[in-house]
């Protein structure tokens, strides 16, 4: 569901990262900062219903029309050596939710293609260049869906916001921006499947319902990974993350989605967002029309 020009939202599942994800905001105000989140003295309990509403907001938003990103996939690992993956994506919306496509060049210059579809029944295709896409490849939520990148599928689909059991635990001040933070418990079936996870925190900004952090709670409590919005760029009227960091807690190794280009405003054929041509390249916009996004 576009959103209108002046109503400002974000979506990270589209953006691989925070998705991944369509990835927007119009007359978003300042970036956000570093920091930890503070909590704001409240009366009685957080409104629940206005949660719903909150996350029901989210769940529609999107930049408006399709668009084409091109991007930098920075591998910042505590130990060893730094390494660059480049990237693009085309990003769009149909009638099950968010749909994205993203071709990266690995380290050996081999082309990784994948397909991520949004919504209550997600799902990823994954394959490398010349492989068969006729049908969904299974992926496992928490395997790199790039070898040496912190990028899972659970990034890309960012499923908990669909997750039925959903609590607004308070309002906080996270990375310079007010937020109502989300607790997101996983259904009994997903939760089987994956014993170490007890849930998702979110931080979604109060006024612009922009998510600026997400944290994967441990079964201990504890942090297993959290993805930040760092800053954003300005592309004619449209602001759009510019960079986003996934880090690892318990190896503080860190990827960064850094994004170099940008068009927005485009129409692209039905059959870029077809798993079956998964296997044949597609064509990014004319050069005139990406706008170039500096460091």
């Amino acid at each position: 569901m576009p959103v209108s020009g002046n109503t400002p939202a974000l979506n990270w599942r589209a953006f691989f990262i925070y998705a991944v994800l369509g990835v927007a905001t119009a007359n978003a105000g300042p970036s956000p900062g570093a920091g930890q989140a503070t909590t704001y003295a409240q009366l009685g309990k957080p409104d629940q219903e206005e949660g719903r509403q909150v996350l029901a907001a989210f769940r529609r938003a999107g930049i408006p029309g399709q668009y084409y990103l091109q991007f930098v996939l920075r591998v910042l690992p505590r130990r060893g050596d730094e390494r660059d993956f480049s990237g693009s994506l085309w990003g769009a919306r149909n009638e099950q939710g968010a749909v994205t496509r993203v071709a990266v060049t690995d380290a050996a210059g081999g082309e990784r293609r994948l397909l991520v579809q949004n919504g209550e029944h997600p799902q990823v295709w994954s394959v490398a260049a010349g492989q068969s896409a006729s049908s969904p490849q299974a992926v496992d939520a928490f395997a790199p869906l790039i070898p040496g990148v912190e990028l899972t599928a659970f990034e890309l689909q960012m499923t908990y916001l669909y997750w039925p059991d959903a609590t607004l635990e308070q309002v906080s001040r996270i990375r310079s921006r007010p937020a109502h933070v989300f607790f997101f418990k996983p259904p009994v079936a997903w939760a089987a499947d994956h014993p170490g996870v007890s849930g998702v925190r979110a931080y979604l900004d109060t006024q612009y319902n922009v998510p600026v952090q997400t944290e994967l709670i441990g079964r201990d409590g504890k942090v297993l990974r959290t993805l930040s919005l760092v800053d954003l760029a300005k592309v004619g009227e449209q602001y759009i993350p510019k960079t986003v960091d996934l880090r690892n807690e318990a190896t503080r190794d860190k990827t960064r989605f850094q994004v170099t280009g940008a068009a927005l405003g485009l129409e692209f054929s039905s059959i870029v967002f077809e798993p079956a041509q998964l296997t044949e390249p597609v064509t990014p916009p004319a050069k005139d029309k990406i706008v170039e996004i500096a460091p």
